[in-house]
């Protein structure tokens, strides 16, 4: 179904021609290098509240768990309406934080059941500072629209589809650039379960790389290793690498468990790799990148829906029983653990030498990024619900919460800091 546009304001402030990526932009899910850690120089305040400390708050339509997209003088969000049966794209303002456009992509189609804790826009948007691009599931596939900067769609394309039979808990992975591609998961109990790669200017598909029949929801992990671009996954029992250049299985190892919904991490320098979960098992492993890719150490922390964190020498984790944890990424040594509490979807975030875990609750703990010893330096409540991970970026953290209002649950986008 062609895409309908909508405007809710009555001008749209145009981009500058040729906008493009700068060093404060969060281009996709994980920011510009996948890895959730902020741009070297980069701030963010330590205390706020829902009355101190906030640059701007903005209603928003809807209800997604999306996070924030920082391209040029726009944020990009994804929202669902499930009585309206509608998907659409937020554009907001990063200046002032004015709700800018709703460009509504997709009219019905949406699945009938998903896990209540899941909503009809989890996947993050993507850029490549050019254009935005939005993925939903609707009509049971993995429908990926492009969009100029403005908001005018470009091109829409079926990725593959997602129409699970076991459990119908709704889509959770997030579109990923590499290259001149955009790849996506749509792992599930079907014939089309895969990876996927699309072409960025036309949205034909480049290649098709299958995955096992079972659900699991990660979202890849680009990363560029001794010369290669590669695709790191985990889940459906597997640890798996795939050349983004053509989706070929670089290498398999059998590990994770059935369903893992976190991205997994790596870094090529010390040549290991990290992965959390999951259903129906619980694992944290650190596995090598090259040889045999054998496992290096693991134990049965779980992280199922939020990622891990590598920050320097050390692996930095909120796990699923509210526990924080600090580990030796060499070999797993336990530097330190503390109870935070409540259940946790966001992801932790590194900005300077400081981490910000947000809670489902609305709580963000803001972290000392050491492994001497976990130091709470700060607790701030936003609302009453958070599953967006938030960006850094001018100073400030953008981040999507829920409240609360009324009984009905409403979200909203602000500005954390001056």
């Amino acid at each position: 179904m062609l895409a309908r546009l909508v405007a809710v304001s009555l001008m749209l402030a145009p981009l500058a021609p040729g906008a493009s990526a700068v060093a404060q932009d969060w281009p996709q899910w994980r920011g510009p290098h996948c890895d959730n850690r902020a741009t070297a120089g980069a701030t963010a305040p330590i205390e706020w509240s829902e009355d101190a400390g906030l640059a701007w708050s903005t209603p928003l339509p809807g209800r997604g768990h999306s996070s924030p997209t920082l391209v040029g003088e726009r944020i990009y969000l994804t929202t669902a309406d499930a009585d309206a049966q509608t998907q659409s794209l937020l554009i907001v303002d990063r200046r002032t934080g004015a709700l800018v456009r709703t460009v509504v992509v997709h009219e019905g189609g949406l699945p009938a059941r998903i896990h209540p804790n899941n909503s009809h826009a989890s996947p993050t948007v993507a850029s490549d500072g050019q254009h935005v691009y939005a993925l939903f599931c609707n009509q049971n596939a993995a429908m990926v629209t492009a969009f100029d900067l403005d908001g005018e769609q470009l091109w829409q394309q079926r990725a593959g589809a997602f129409d699970p039979q076991r459990f119908q808990f709704g889509f959770g992975s997030s579109p990923v650039i590499v290259g001149d591609v955009i790849v996506m998961a749509t792992e599930y109990d079907g014939p089309e379960s895969g990876l996927y790669a699309l072409d960025l200017a036309t949205g034909a598909q480049r290649w098709h790389a299958p995955r096992p029949n079972s659900l699991s929801y990660s979202t890849p992990r680009p990363l560029s290793d001794r010369g290669r671009s590669l695709l790191l996954l985990s889940g459906n029992n597997l640890l798996a690498a795939y050349n983004a250049a053509d989706g070929q299985v670089a290498w398999s190892v059998p590990g994770s468990t059935m369903a893992t919904c976190g991205t997994m991490v790596a870094d090529a320098q010390s040549g290991l790799a990290f992965a959390s979960g999951g259903f129906p098992g619980s694992f944290t492993v650190a596995l090598r990148l090259d040889g045999a890719h054998d496992v290096v150490w693991q134990n049965n922390v779980r992280c199922y829906e939020q990622s891990l964190l590598l920050a320097g020498d050390f692996l930095y984790a909120t796990a699923d029983n509210g526990v924080a944890y600090c580990w030796r990424a060499a070999d797993g040594e336990e530097m330190w653990k503390r109870r935070l509490g409540g259940k946790y979807s966001s992801s932790p975030l590194l900005v300077g030498d400081r981490i910000y875990a947000t809670n489902e609750r609305g709580t963000t703990f803001v972290l000392a990024a050491t492994p001497e010893e976990c130091r709470v330096l700060a607790e701030n409540r936003l609302g009453d619900s958070a599953f967006a991970t938030p960006a850094p970026a001018d100073g400030r953290l953008y981040h999507r919460y829920g409240k609360t209002v009324d009984g009905r649950r409403q979200e909203y986008l602000v500005a954390i800091g001056e």
